[in-house]
């Protein structure tokens, strides 16, 4: 065991001039991964909050699709299903004629599965006392959604949904087997010039960390905002 470690060669896991001079075009890649992630991020949410709110509801021709859809979606890795919509949908005539689209929407589709649930969740947390009040002051079921469980929904739903967007974040990085210059596939670019790997792929990784450090630091930011009357 000793002698496989005297064996590595540690000189060859980083080579930090390579990563700065590489570091433009890795944040070039940053770029189309964060313009994915924000934008799947967003339709997600949409996506999620309708279907969370459907798969509530007490009719069958609302709950059930909504049903499958997130059992498909959380029960299909996102790698197959982006394989599915960028090689798969042209075999019967359907076609992406820009990869990144074709990222987004997939991202979007997959994600949104996991945001109904975190929606459908956080809106049966909010106590049942809170429609019943609603329910008093003549409020129809949306008019309660709107005006009194959403935003009591949301304080709860921050955490595990921020969760989800660094998850998204690092999801944008199968882009690239669809031909997306995303940031892992500017490090591949990269490391496949300069046939070091490892240099390229730690800094990718270094800067997926940053960008996550990023998201948790306007997580906690917004947990303050919606938490600092709780004790009041």
């Amino acid at each position: 065991m000793f002698e496989t470690f005297r064996n590595i060669r540690w000189e060859y896991l980083f080579d930090y001039e390579l990563a700065i001079d590489s570091l433009p075009f890795l944040l070039q890649g940053l770029q189309i991964t964060m313009v994915i992630a924000l934008f799947s991020m967003f339709f997600a949410l949409i996506l999620g909050v309708v279907i969370g709110v459907a798969r509530m509801s007490k009719f069958a021709i609302f709950h059930l699709p909504a049903r499958l859809y997130i059992s498909f979606m959380r029960g299909t890795p996102l790698l197959v299903f982006v394989f599915i919509l960028y090689y798969g949908l042209p075999v019967i005539g359907l076609s992406f004629n820009n990869a990144v689209v074709a990222a987004i929407v997939g991202v979007s589709l997959n994600f949104g599965g996991y945001l109904a649930e975190v929606v459908r969740s956080a809106i049966l947390s909010v106590p049942r006392g809170q429609w019943e009040a609603a329910a008093t002051l003549q409020m129809d079921y949306f008019q309660t959604l709107r005006k009194i469980v959403i935003p009591q929904a949301t304080r709860i739903a921050l955490p595990p949904t921020f969760n989800i967007f660094m998850d998204v974040v690092k999801g944008t990085s199968l882009a690239s087997v669809i031909t997306v210059q995303e940031l892992l596939y500017s490090a591949r670019l990269v490391a496949g010039r300069t046939y070091d790997s490892m240099t390229m792929y730690i800094s990718a990784a270094l800067i997926y960390w940053m960008v996550c450090i990023v998201i948790g630091y306007f997580q906690d930011r917004l947990e303050i905002r919606y938490n600092r009357y709780l004790s009041k």
